[in-house]
């Protein structure tokens, strides 16, 4: 049994991931087995880390000391751009599972399309291996723009259950979310406050001090209103509760409205058409 006070999202493989998550991008791994314990303590079931955050030890740390059952707990992991490719995918895929701790992963994501390395559709035979044998529940991407999904889709045999990539009320990628949704692939927010920026608009907080709540509220609220999987970050205990307490209230139609209408082409992380770091440490 996951959170009951948590909506989840069926994946298109009947797999259901809770609809808000934790995610360590950033944390230090020396401080995010405190971190992830604060969170799950808090409610959160579904924690999202990546082999490039190099602190997946941490996060399986905390989840044996909650003492939760595993399968109340749905885990996030992701793939480095240098760990592309067949055989170094399964290697590293079974590297984030030893540092895990972890038996079985729950969704394992190609975290960058990479595309100057053009791997990442042989990569994604790996993924369907590791999925076929149940090493992982459901397999998806990250930061895969029309293109990138159309030619994936277009080679491969299983589709990807998520695309997770930098969405936010200023930069909301309507394109990248239309052909997700189109094709069934569910979308999961990074960044969704736009790394705290957003929250400063004008328009969230006149939303927010007309409801009582946090602009942080306001804006993941916009996000669970659109059926978007929102993974927020904040290694403070009260903003780590209050980011999870998004259900006592709802925003209305012209609220949402009002929020959409903040986008602009301001992208915070990366290009993914051009990204091409390896996210190995030197």
């Amino acid at each position: 049994m996951t959170n009951p006070s948590i909506p989840t999202i069926e994946l298109n493989n009947g797999v259901t991931i809770p609809q808000v998550g934790f995610g360590v991008f950033q944390v230090a791994d020396g401080q995010t087995q405190q971190v992830v314990e604060q969170a799950l303590e808090a409610g959160y079931r579904h924690i999202d880390t990546a082999a490039a955050y190099y602190n997946e030890a941490g996060v399986g740390a905390a989840i044996r000391a909650s003492g939760l059952p595993r399968e109340e707990v749905f885990v996030t992991t992701k793939l480095r751009n240098g760990d592309q490719g067949a055989e170094s995918t399964l290697t590293a895929f079974e590297n984030s599972r030893k540092a895990l701790g972890l038996d079985v992963v729950d969704l394992y994501l190609v975290h960058w399309p990479y595309p100057s390395a053009d791997l990442y559709v042989e990569t994604w035979g790996s993924f369907e291996k590791l999925y076929a044998e149940g090493a992982v529940r459901a397999i998806g991407v990250s930061n895969f723009l029309p293109q990138f999904l159309e030619r994936l889709l277009a080679e491969t045999d299983v589709m990807p259950a998520v695309n997770q990539f930098e969405l936010h009320p200023t930069f909301q990628q309507p394109h990248t979310q239309e052909a997700s949704r189109a094709a069934g692939i569910a979308v999961e927010a990074y960044s969704p406050l736009g790394q705290g920026k957003d929250l400063h608009d004008p328009t969230v907080t006149a939303i927010a001090e007309r409801l009582g709540v946090t602009s942080g509220q306001v804006v993941l609220r916009w996000h669970v209103q659109q059926g978007t999987i929102v993974i927020p970050k904040s290694v403070t205990p009260e903003r780590i509760a209050s980011n999870l307490d998004l259900f006592s209230f709802e925003l209305t139609d012209e609220d949402m409205t009002a929020i959409s209408a903040l986008d602009t082409d301001e992208f915070i992380g990366a290009d993914p058409a051009t990204a091409a770091f390896t996210q190995v440490r030197s």
